[in-house]
């Protein structure tokens, strides 16, 4: 089925590479037009590099490739005012916002008690509050157009059960299903669902790195990708270690389009099982 979301507008965060420009991707081949935005930085808590000018510039080449109309740059999430001059801007020029997918999010690790204030705050002002400034920018937008719409969040299987070092993600990823929640409830009236998207790990540059493959193989002087997928294959009830950017993107897609009218304050897990080990 083509056009699944034809003629319609798509506000992604955290767009330039990863989840976040394959959802660009996959929305844009199925007839959105796209307003992507992202840090493109790095944020010094976070033990891995951010996206760059470079992969959003990327992002909206993708995108153009499928002669598709995209407005894209650089935005904080924790800036509301850069945040919402920029969706103001790409709602200027194309006239409406029907999806929003607030996909920016960061991870870091460490035990509750050791965290540094920088790494509990840079988490909740990124994965959490930004996830709300987000909504609180786009929703009168969605809302002007009174067409219904349809909100999705990416939280995360961290989002559904807790895992040990990560005390601050998993508050972060477990406040964005209560914040779902209730702003499903709040919209429910006017046709705009709101749901939530929980990954299993997905192989994106926030997960394949050196700190990562290090939590995992402490003992191993030179770890690597490939120890580390046989460490990850285990935390999933399928036998493999991790989905693609594309399986998330595709749920995305189901949940913005006509398929998901009438589903509406949902944890979706794509999750390979992770949910049940």
């Amino acid at each position: 089925m083509a056009g699944r979301v034809e003629g319609k507008v798509a506000f992604i965060t955290g767009a330039a590479r990863g989840q976040g420009r394959s959802h660009a991707i996959r929305l844009a081949e199925e007839g959105a037009d796209i307003i992507a935005v992202d840090l493109c930085a790095s944020v010094e808590s976070a033990p891995y590099a951010g996206a760059t000018a470079a992969d959003l510039a990327e992002t909206v080449r993708e995108v153009e490739k499928l002669d598709r109309r995209v407005f894209a740059t650089t935005a904080d999430v924790r800036d509301p005012d850069a945040l919402t001059a920029a969706l103001s801007e790409g709602v200027a020029q194309f006239g409406r916002l029907d999806i929003v997918v607030a996909n920016a999010g960061i991870t870091s690790f460490g035990p509750c008690e050791q965290l540094s204030e920088q790494s509990w705050q840079d988490m909740i002002d990124i994965n959490l509050t930004g996830v709300w400034r987000t909504l609180k920018c786009a929703i009168p937008h969605v809302r002007e157009g009174g067409r219904g719409g349809s909100i999705i969040i990416t939280s995360s299987g961290a989002g559904l059960k807790a895992y040990p070092g990560l005390a601050h993600y998993v508050s972060s990823k477990h406040g964005v299903v209560g914040l779902m929640r209730a702003c499903a409830l709040e919209l429910a009236s006017e046709g705009i669902r709101v749901n939530s998207i929980h990954p299993t790990n997905v192989d994106t540059p926030m997960l394949q790195h050196e700190a990562m493959y290090r939590l995992f193989q402490p003992d191993v002087e030179h770890p690597t990708r490939e120890r580390f997928a046989d460490i990850a294959k285990g935390m999933n009830a399928l036998p493999i270690p991790w989905v693609d950017s594309i399986d998330i993107s595709n749920a995305v897609l189901f949940l913005a389009s006509d398929e998901g009218r009438y589903i509406t304050g949902v944890t979706l897990p794509v999750d390979a099982g992770l949910g049940i080990k």
